[in-house]
Order: structure tokens, then C-alpha cells, then sequence
């Protein structure tokens, strides 16, 4: 294959530049950050798409944030690339952080009591407590629900009951308000730094041109004053 590595990276490796990718956070950071700057489009524009993906980090729906960025920011009539690249603002570092904070909010605004014991501690009717047990329930009952398909035995969706109205739902409400909190923060921030390096961009272009047709006039004079003589 083309691009098939040439060093095949160990696992531990694999999971540890998952969590500290190489070069760490800042450089990543500051590679999205540049990649923002050089789009081609207006500052509103990137900035209703930096909006969008922003706002999609504080949404339950992992594994499907590229998606539901690059539909906020085509309703928003955001630039949809600034969309995609503003969901790094979700990584192992902030999604810890995020998933408490939008969980608690939920629950507060729900009037929802907190489930107690712990990640291993069950109900009586069978279904797990914690935000681990209900994931794996989840997991347990996608998983003999598909095989219940193509068998005799029942479907239980018990788990996955819990997960949603227990995890999924109260992260779903509870991320909307600090999601735009942040999504409106990045926003405001964004245009007049797009604004300012786009300026300057285009002014070093002026200039840079400015420069070339100067020296192409002082070639052409200087052949012009040696073909006279």
C-alpha cells in the first residue's frame, strides 16, 4: 500500500499518542489554529462554523461529531471545514471535564436525582448504577438484541432504557447552555482575529506584488537603456 506506515507503531504507543498525540497538545492546538486562519472564506463565515463545531464537542453524540458539526454549520451557513477542525476542542483532556459538567446541569435541570453506588452496584430489577455499569449495559444489550434477530431469544432493552434517559438525555439538555456559552465565546473571539490575518495577510500579498512588478519595471529598464546603447 501507498500509505501504509513504514514503522508499525506498538499499541501502547497507539493509545498513548491518543491521549498525548506527538509534539503534545500545543502543537496540535496551534496547527488547528492555522489551519482556521488560511481558510478561504469571510470571518463571519469561519466563525459560524467554528460556532457549530464548538457547540457540537458538548453533545452526547460520540463517534458522530464531524457529522452533526457539519450539520449545525450547514444550517448556520457556517463554513463547514471550520466545523470539522472546531471539534478538537473535544479530546481526552477537555471530554472529561465537559461530560460532568453538561451531566450535572442535566440533572439539575431535569430535577433528576443522581443515581447512587457505584460503577459495579445494580438495581433490583437488574440494571447497572454509574455512568460505567449503564455504558456496558448499553453495549450488552446492543450486542444480545442484534444477535436476538437471527435467534429465538428476547430482546431486553432495559440497559439501553437506562443509558438514555439516565446518560444520554440529561448530558443532551445539559450540554445545550454551556455549549453556547463556549460555542458564543469562540465565536466573538474568532472574527476579529480571522478579520486581523486576513487583513495583514492580504496587506504582505499587496506588498509582496507591489515588490515583484518593481523589480520586473527595473529589468525591463535596464534592457531597454543596454538595447540603446
Amino acid at each position: 500500500m501507498v500509505f501504509k506506515r513504514r514503522d508499525r507503531r506498538p499499541y501502547w504507543k497507539i493509545i498513548f499518542e491518543f491521549f498525548w498525540p506527538r509534539g503534545g497538545w500545543a502543537r496540535a492546538f496551534h496547527y488547528v489554529k492555522h489551519r482556521l486562519r488560511r481558510l478561504p472564506d469571510t470571518p463571519e463565515t469561519i466563525a459560524r462554523g467554528i460556532f457549530a463545531g464548538v457547540f457540537t464537542v458538548f453533545t452526547p453524540f460520540y463517534g458522530m461529531h464531524f457529522v452533526v458539526a457539519a450539520l449545525i454549520a450547514t444550517l448556520l451557513r457556517g463554513n463547514i471545514l471550520a466545523a470539522l477542525l472546531a471539534t478538537f476542542v473535544g479530546n481526552p483532556l477537555t471530554y472529561v471535564p465537559i461530560g460532568v459538567i453538561s451531566l450535572q446541569l442535566g440533572y439539575w435541570m431535569l430535577g433528576l436525582s443522581h443515581p447512587r453506588g457505584g460503577p459495579g452496584a445494580v438495581h433490583h430489577d437488574g440494571i447497572a448504577h454509574g455512568f460505567g455499569g449503564k455504558f456496558l449495559a448499553a453495549a450488552d444489550d446492543l450486542k444480545d438484541n442484534i444477535w436476538a434477530l437471527f435467534t429465538d431469544v428476547d430482546a431486553n432493552w432495559h440497559g439501553l432504557a437506562a443509558f438514555y434517559h439516565e446518560i444520554f438525555f440529561p448530558y443532551l439538555i445539559g450540554g445545550i447552555l454551556p455549549g453556547v456559552i463556549a460555542a458564543l465565546v469562540a465565536y466573538y473571539i474568532s472574527v476579529p482575529l480571522i478579520r486581523a490575518y486576513q487583513a495583514r495577510r492580504k496587506g504582505a500579498l499587496k506588498a509582496k506584488l507591489a515588490a515583484m512588478r518593481a523589480k520586473s519595471a527595473a529589468k525591463s529598464a535596464q534592457s531597454k537603456g543596454k538595447g540603446g546603447r
